[in-house]
Order: structure tokens, then sequence, then C-alpha cells
């Protein structure tokens, strides 16, 4: 092992000496004061080995924050950063548990002092991370500090789950409950509130469905008890809500049970939080019968089969706004102009497929209220699939690369300014850390005041250091010149790609979701109103017709029946339909015309028959012509033949009408037909 001499070097001196002060609540950094002043003291070692007052500098921006993880600390985060751009020449900290307490982060800090040949500094003494035996030293001393952190965390683990398999674990109650004196669980003493939550169980047992329950609580005027803060504090009265209703039928505590483990936590990659509902099954602490409830054990099990079955006949399936498999284009950023919620899908099926619907009933799920608004999907899919092919086109795209060229020079000058308030806001931390750290202990009236205003300053530093880390590396994203060829590109395969058969209703979705931020729809009167916000920032608004409803897709075009009108003024009703087909004319329905439907079409737009037509025009039936001639009507035909008599014909069922015979034409006839014996049928003359 080198010595300390050889290890500071004048390489490490011509850079900073970075100190890490941290503390993991603020609590400590109230309480342990002598812990903080031992690690400002490191400042001194600093100096002692060859740096400066002025290359010392001190991040403590961190106090208050767990070492745990990265999220948070930005302090750490920076220091990190200027490690990596080789800024530093030596990382001090009074241990390693002040740097980080997680082996993943000390290991990659280690990482990088080693090619940075960056000097760590601790209490113990001075190492080299990029020399073996100094590298293994300090990475059994992080494995120690996440060691030391995980017994910590598993000893308090330890009591809150031994309580738990008692059953004596306190935890907020639901409205309805409390605890006692001996921390017991007990119904709430309060009638009214017993009364509540038992009429509310009642209510759902005859309705069988939790929207029906809300609907039926709030036409009655009840209002329902609930805490201002998680099970405790005053009790307010208020209307019933969907998510309240879940809430009281999902609780196992109703039933009389103990329950403990009911979620699984874990974090993610950027280090937040996430939370899983597991099932009843996979509970680790369930203890039936623990204290007085207002449901059995059974009826807490029927009452969550009920709500299975009743979320599964309406399609209510958690996870809806990513991408799914389905043929609406807008699933998970349609948004309602009427109330702002989110609007959900439903598909209607039709002889060419499902089509989407756009429905908004958070009202009606969570307050039994009317749906607000329900609009037809498929002509808004079309005209928001075509506006987003038609947004990308080359004058576009580089229009849009002209901007981030722009964007890119103000951005600079953005980060200057951010910059300088950064370090303002240093100088003035520093200035109130001088003067708190010059006054008189003894003097705590000038301290506590000094110390507030440190704090107040080491807040403002610990912002401005946080927006100007977020905006740095945000401007950093800067397009090279192959990805800019990659862009204008995109405008001759993003349409082939479109309207490819092959691609998916899902990677449809993706390709919208990659440009359109948001489309908000509001139905008006025979129209709907699209207003889609893109990621840019850029808004464009479509105002679109609303689809006919079924009977009035199914009436004939006007222009069908004025046709259908002036033909039947000298064709009958089979000879319009055979001019129609010729024309290629088709029926509402898309059917060729027949008799029956002309007939059908007169009746329904009252057009005048055929037979009323020829009567307007003086034209009597083929039975009162006979009348008239005084001859049978079997004889007409012949007669007409003759050119006596002059006929037009209606149809192939009716007949003939007849222009009405003159006086003379009578005569004529008559003369000539000889009439037998009464009864007998008229014959001809020769």
């Amino acid at each position: 092992m080198t010595t300390l001499e050889n290890k500071v070097t004048t390489q490490h001196l011509q850079r900073s000496a970075y100190l890490y002060v941290r503390q993991s609540t603020l609590r400590q950094v109230l309480e342990n004061t002598e812990s903080t002043q031992r690690q400002y003291a490191l400042k001194d070692k600093a100096m002692a080995l060859g740096w400066s007052e002025g290359q010392v500098v001190v991040i403590d921006c961190d106090l208050g924050q767990s070492g745990a993880s990265t999220t948070d600390r930005a302090g750490f985060q920076r220091l990190v950063a200027e490690v990596g751009m080789g800024r530093a020449g030596i990382v001090m900290g009074l241990e390693v548990s002040r740097l980080a307490r997680n082996s993943a982060d000390w290991h990659r800090l280690l990482e990088i002092c080693a090619l940075t040949q960056t000097l760590i500094l601790d209490e113990d003494g001075v190492y080299e991370p990029g020399h073996f035996n100094d590298r293994l030293l300090l990475g059994l001393k992080g494995t120690m500090s996440e060691a030391e952190l995980h017994f910590i965390r598993a000893r308090m683990r330890g009591g809150v789950l031994n309580k738990a398999k008692r059953g004596e674990l306190r935890l907020p109650l639901p409205v309805g409950f409390i605890y006692d004196d001996d921390q017991h669980v007990m119904l709430d003493p309060d009638r009214q509130v017993q009364q509540a939550v038992r009429h509310f169980f009642e209510t759902f047992q005859r309705t069988g469905a939790a929207t029906a329950t809300v609907r039926q609580i709030r036409r009655e005027g009840v209002l329902f008890p609930r805490h201002r803060v998680g099970g405790q504090g005053e009790l307010l009265w208020k209307p019933l809500t969907h998510g309240t209703a879940l809430h009281l039928l999902h609780n196992p505590r109703y039933a009389g049970a103990f329950y403990y483990g009911s979620t699984k936590c874990w974090k993610d990659i950027n280090g937040k939080v996430r939370r899983k509902m597991l099932p009843l099954e996979q509970w680790p602490f369930l203890i039936k019968d623990s204290h007085a409830g207002y449901l059995r054990w059974e009826d807490f099990l029927a009452n969550q089969e009920r709500l299975r079955d009743n979320a599964q006949a309406h399609g209510l399936h958690p996870g809806g706004h990513p991408a799914r498999e389905g043929s609406a284009l807008l699933q998970g950023i349609v948004l309602c102009g009427q109330c702002g919620q989110p609007m959900g899908i439903h598909y209607a099926r039709q002889k060419d497929g499902e089509v989407p619907i756009y429905i908004c009933q958070r009202a009606h799920y969570h307050r039994a209220e009317k749906t607000c608004q329900t609009i037809p999907g498929r002509m808004i899919d079309e005209a928001v699939g075509a506006l987003v092919v038609a947004s990308v086109t080359p004058q576009a795209l580089e229009m849009a690369l002209a901007v981030q060229n722009e964007l890119e020079v103000r951005l600079k000058e953005a980060d200057q300014l951010r910059r300088q308030q950064v370090e303002r806001a240093q100088y003035e931390a520093d200035q109130a850390r001088l003067r708190y750290m010059r006054v008189d202990p003894n003097n705590r009236l000038v301290a506590d005041n000094l110390e507030t205003l440190w704090n107040e300053k080491l807040k403002t530093l610990t912002n401005a250091q946080a927006e100007y880390e977020r905006g740095h590396l945000g401007d950093q994203q800067k397009l090279t010149a192959e990805q800019r060829q990659q862009i204008l590109k995109l405008a001759e395969d993003f349409p082939r790609l479109w309207h490819n058969p092959k691609t998916s209703h899902r990677d449809r979705k993706r390709m919208v979701r990659l440009l359109v931020e948001d489309v908000t729809l509001k139905r008006g009167e025979g129209r709907v109103g699209v207003h889609l916000r893109f990621k840019g920032g850029a808004i464009k608004e479509l105002h679109l017709p609303l689809p006919l409803p079924a009977w009035k897709l199914r009436k004939t075009k006007s222009e069908i029946v004025r046709l259908v009108n002036e033909l039947l003024g000298e064709c009958d009703e089979g000879e319009v339909a055979a001019r129609l087909n010729a024309l290629g004319l088709r029926s509402s329905c898309g059917h060729t015309f027949t008799r029956f439907r002309i007939v059908r079409l007169c009746e329904n737009h009252k057009l005048a028959k055929r037979s009323d037509r020829l009567r307007q025009r003086g034209l009597v039936s083929a039975r009162e012509t006979a009348s008239l001639l005084g001859i049978n009507i079997s004889s007409l035909p012949y007669w007409r033949r003759q050119g006596l008599i002059i006929g037009s014909r209606e149809n192939l069922q009716v007949g003939y009408f007849y222009q009405r015979p003159s006086q003379e034409i009578v005569d004529r006839i008559r003369g000539r037909t000889k009439v037998v014996s009464s009864g007998t049928q008229p014959s001809v003359a020769v």
C-alpha cells in the first residue's frame, strides 16, 4: 500500500476537494449536531493535505435525506457529476454511509473515481480506488454500510410483523370502528355511524351492485360518514361516492377480520415506490373474527364474488391507458369536453365488424348520475388518422428542425442564466453558514435566527441546483446530422406504414401517441368538436358531422323519390323499377328496385299512385268503361285493337285505363254489338 504522501499528488491538488455532508433525517440534523460538526471538520483535513480553503467545495444540500438511494439526493448526483467530469481531486465523507448505503451507488462512485484518478477520504484515512487493496477495503466498507441499514430495517420490520402475527398491530381503522382504552378494536359507539354502515351493506344486498347502491343511497338523500385524515380526526358527512363504496366492500375489517400485507411494494428503475394489490389468498396475515364486525365472513366473500362478476360483465379491467389491441385509435388519450375526465371505450358489433364508441361514464360510476356523453368513434378515428399522416410531411419536418435549431440557441442562454442563479444561491448559502458559524453559541436568540436563515438559503440552493440539473440534462439532447436525415426520410415511410394492412391497431395507436398528447371530444348539435393537442404544443381543432341515425341512413334519397314521381306519370310501378335499375340506381339498403319496393316507396312518401294519376287525366277503369259502353269487360281488348277506344296500362295486375268514350263511340259500339238474351255475354256482330 502506498503512503499517504505518495497518494496525494500535484495532479490531485490542482483539482477541487469535495466535502459531502449528509444526515438521514431532519430530526438527526436538529439533534445530532455533533455528527454534523465532525463532517464539516473534514475540511481542515483537506487543507492539511495541501488544498487551499477556496478549493474545498462543501455539498450539504442532502441534509435530511436517506442514503438508501440516489433518488431526491441532488447533492450526491452533483458530486458524481463533478467526479465524472474530472473536476474533483478528492472526495471526503465522514464514513462510507454518509456517501451511500446502497452498494450499487457506492461501487458506481468507486468506478468513476478510479477512472478519473480521484481520491476518497474518510475518518480513517485516504484511499485510491485505482489500487486493488484500497478498492477492496472500500468495497467492504460499502457492503457493511448497506448491511447495517438492512439490520436496522430488519429489526424494525420484525417488530411490526410480530405484532401483526398476533393481530395487535395498530393501524388506521375504516369508518365505523374505533380503538378503546386498551387498544382493542370496537364498533363506533356513535349510533348514527353504525346505522349508516349497516344501511350501506343492506342496500348492497338488495341491489347487488356498487353503482346501484350509490344511486339508491343518493336518491334517499342519506349522507355517509368519513374521517378527515386516515381513519382519524373529525368525522365528516358527505354524499356517498363509488370509490368509498368499493373501499367498504373490499375491506375485510367490516367482516371482523384483521389483515396486514395486502399490497406488495417495490421500487422501479427510477426509485419510485410501486404498489400492487395481492389476491386475498396471498395475504401473509389474515385473522378472522379478530373483533366485532358488520358482516359475517361468508357474506364478505360473497360480496367479493359478486363484485368480480359485475366487473367482468361491464368490462371494467384495470390498466386501460397502454395501447391495446382494439380498433379505437384514441384509446387512453381521449378526454371528455364536458367534464374533462378520460373517456372509456365501448365496441358495438355491426355487419362490417366492431365499431368503437367513446363514452364518458365517470359520473355514472362514481355518483350514479347520467352518462356524460357518447360519441361514435369511427369517423373521429379516420379524421385524426388522416390528420396525423398529413402532419408528417417534408415541409413540416424541415420547419420542426429549424425550430429545433432556434431552441438550442435559446437553451444555451437559459442554461447560462440558471447557472448564475445557482452561483448566487451558493454564495448566499455560504455567507449564511459563515454568519452562523461565527455567532456565539450562548447567544441562542441570534443563533436560532441565523440557523433558520441558513436553512432557508440551503433550501433555495437545493431548488436552484435541482432546477439547473433538470434543465441542463434536457438541453444536452441535440440532434445529429444522421438523426436529421432519418427524420426527413420519415415523411416517406410514415404514410406507407400507416396504410399497410399488416400494421396492427396497437402499432397505429403507438404512432399516434408519439405525435399527439391528448384529444378532447365535445358533442354538439349534429356535430362533434375534436380538439387535438400535439406533443410540441401545437393545437388543431376539427368539427365533424355526427353519423346519421339508422332510420335516416335507410331513407331513400330525395333524388330517387323525385325521379320516381316523374316516371309514374308515364310508367307503371314495374316499368319504373326497371328504368331505375337500368340507370344503376339502388335502394337505401343497396338492393335492386322491384314493383313492390316502388309501391312501398309511394306509400311512405305520400306519392300519388298510378291509378290516381290516370284518373286525374280523365281516364276511367276497364270496369267503368265497360259499363259506359254497355258491353262485357272481356270485350274491351277487341275494341281497343279496333281503335275505337284508347287505353293506357296501369300495371300487369290491374290492367288498362281508358279514355272516356264519346257518345258517338258509344253508339257505334252498341250498334255493332248484338245483345243476346239476358244473362248471356254480348257477342260482336260480324
